[in-house]
């Protein structure tokens, strides 16, 4: 049943596999059961039916298994609620809890919501943490907290090398594209900006439906700045 919901085509038969592997006789381990209610609850998030999600997260969370992936997941319903300190308390969870190797995308993530929520004190210091504990991603961390301090003012130097940066690994693809937009833009580096927002906006609302949902703010953040830029 978890395999069926695994590689269901629509969030309505993900969460008719999903449902049928719940209500099996016999015992189910925890870790079977928290991954089929996960897929419960990204047809309830795909389907924009976030109550059910955010109840369904708390189930998951309740069961102690993979605690931070589960926080995460939470998080993401309550900011779709609009419930930002929700959110907030989770990811927080998320990064004391999970394992060090990806604390550093917890902290992120927080910063992330502190952004969007245009609370930039509170998004420098999540984002600066998550910049120290990066290693692979530690790029993107960076530019997102220059993007951040942009935002809220400060002169930022070197951001040429910061995109640079960024613009050769692996994390400056998909998510990556947001902050280098949102970088080349406060360099007045106009075709970049273009380039690198309009592929993040085409990549992010042509794929999955929870993509699209869970960065809907970084999608309408990304239209602002493109609207803004000098007409060619």
């Amino acid at each position: 049943m978890l395999r069926r919901a695994l590689g269901a085509p629509t969030p309505r038969s993900r969460a008719l596999w999903a449902r049928r592997g719940l209500s099996l006789r016999g015992p189910l381990d925890r870790t079977t059961q928290a991954l089929l209610l996960r897929q419960l609850y990204l047809a309830y998030f795909e389907t924009r039916r976030f109550e059910r999600a955010a109840e369904v997260a708390e189930q998951i969370v309740a069961l102690d298994v993979l605690r931070d992936v589960a926080h995460q997941d939470a998080a993401r319903a309550r900011q779709a609620l609009g419930d930002i300190e929700g959110a907030v308390g989770h990811l927080r969870l998320a990064a004391r809890t999970g394992p060090a190797s990806r604390r550093a995308f917890h902290w992120w993530t927080l910063g992330s919501v502190y952004h969007l929520a245009r609370r930039y004190d509170e998004a420098i210091g999540a984002l600066a943490r998550a910049a120290r504990w990066g290693t692979r991603d530690k790029p993107l961390y960076q530019g997102h907290l220059a993007v951040v301090q942009c935002e809220s003012g400060a002169a930022v130097e070197g951001l040429g090398a910061l995109i640079d940066r960024l613009s050769e690994v692996p994390a400056g693809q998909g998510y990556g594209r947001f902050v280098l937009g949102q970088m080349a833009y406060f360099d007045r580096r106009w075709d970049e900006a273009r380039k690198y927002l309009e592929a993040f906006v085409q990549r992010s609302t042509s794929g999955r439906a929870a993509v699209a949902i869970a960065l809907g703010g970084e999608i309408e953040a990304a239209r602002r700045t493109l609207a803004s830029l000098p007409k060619r």
